[in-house]
């Protein structure tokens, strides 16, 4: 399964110089529930909420979400390999929960930081090419 960041998200919803491959959109896809907020939180930012949010609503409604439940949320407190903001942690907090119920998770991020906190715990990353 895909772990979707939000960058990825935003890169397809706003047609940006780079975007993931279609194929991708043909995966597993899951994510915290924060990619719902950070999606409309920076489209409003932008003045786009009406022109797209209703493709915002429809992309987020093909992926499966994980809740910031206490045990997401616990593992958060917890350091990383590397320092991390305080967003990137909860969504490397929710990999983790995921790979600690067996979940073969790859990670779609357009994030450097994102990417190399992923990559020293040991999770892969999706070639967006």
């Amino acid at each position: 399964m895909i772990y979707l960041d939000t960058s990825v998200a935003l890169a397809q919803l706003l047609a940006e110089d780079r975007t993931p491959p279609d194929t991708l959109w043909d995966e597993p896809l899951v994510s915290s529930r924060l990619l719902e907020y950070e999606l409309f939180v920076r489209l409003h930012a932008r003045g786009l909420g009406k022109t797209h949010g209703e493709i915002a609503r429809n992309l987020v409604d093909r992926v499966a979400l994980v809740e910031l439940s206490p045990l997401v949320l616990d593992r958060a407190l917890e350091p990383f390999p590397q320092p991390v903001r305080t967003l990137d942690a909860l969504h490397l907090a929710s990999m983790e929960f995921l790979r600690g119920r067996g979940r073969a998770v790859a990670l779609a991020s357009y994030d450097t930081r994102l990417t190399d906190a992923a990559r020293r715990l040991g999770i892969p990353l999706v070639d967006l090419g």
